[in-house]
């Protein structure tokens, strides 16, 4: 059991889908607890504000903690909510910082409707969930920061699609299809958006790697979260989410990043 996982589930579990925020981020954030979230005040005293209300509005929840796993002091999850009997459904993708005391003292977060089917037919929580292959997480995390940097940023170099990602790349993002060419066409079209700007966080887990980056989509600027499934050395399915970063007056904290 990794503590640092469990406190960060137990924030999720305890404090929002059993309705004890108060009791919950008092009990496992540390001295600081520095906030991303957008609408989310920094302190403890800011999740209590935001989510006492919440949990007010939203008495019935529905909270799935579908892939988690530790990486040095970081975390990472992704989650499924339901809200009110389905009234409002969410992924969220979440990475914590901890303390030596396996305490919670940062808070990021990317936050998606729940669309259901994606454009492969997959949703957009479906699909592998064990992690394996423990040995090769410093590998797999060198392969996804070179992937991104050469497909995903400007100035890269696409020619080398085929040496980062399977030919039959699963696919749960909402509107690219599965395989290696439906994301070569999205990332080759004369008409494409989103540009990845900046990596703020990639940790991973054997053959799990997740990452925060800042990008744009026609040149807003948004928060992007991706979790990535390496196999046999090639990015073999991914996960998604992205937010638009609010702007500076619309800001309740320090920002997205």
């Amino acid at each position: 059991m990794n503590q640092k996982l469990e406190n960060a589930k137990a924030l999720y579990m305890e404090g929002i889908r059993d309705g004890h925020a108060r009791q919950a981020v008092e009990k496992y954030t540390g001295e600081r607890y520095t906030q991303h979230s957008t609408g989310v005040k920094d302190g403890a005293a800011g999740f209590i504000e935001f989510f006492e209300p919440f949990l007010e509005r939203n008495p019935i929840r529905h909270i799935e903690i579908v892939r988690g796993f530790a990486d040095g002091q970081h975390v990472f999850m992704q989650a499924y909510q339901s809200l009110n009997n389905g009234e409002y459904k969410w992924v969220t993708m979440d990475f914590f910082d901890t303390d030596a005391n396996d305490k919670i003292i940062e808070h990021w977060d990317v936050i998606a409707e729940y669309v259901g089917e994606t454009a492969s037919g997959r949703t957009q929580v479906d699909g592998a969930t064990e992690i394996t292959d423990t040995g090769d997480t410093a590998t797999n995390k060198a392969l996804v920061r070179a992937m991104i940097e050469d497909l995903l940023m400007p100035n890269g170099n696409l020619d080398k699609a085929d040496e980062y990602i399977a030919q039959d790349y699963i696919q749960h993002s909402v509107d690219i299809a599965d395989g290696r060419d439906a994301l070569v066409g999205m990332l080759t079209s004369s008409e494409r958006a989103l540009w990845y700007q900046e990596i703020v966080l990639l940790i991973g887990c054997g053959d799990f790697v997740a990452t925060l980056s800042r990008t744009t989509v026609d040149g807003q600027e948004y928060a992007q979260t991706d979790l990535f499934r390496v196999e046999n050395g090639k990015v073999a399915e991914h996960w998604d989410a992205s937010e638009p970063v609010p702007a500076a007056e619309e800001l309740a904290n320090s920002g997205k990043f």
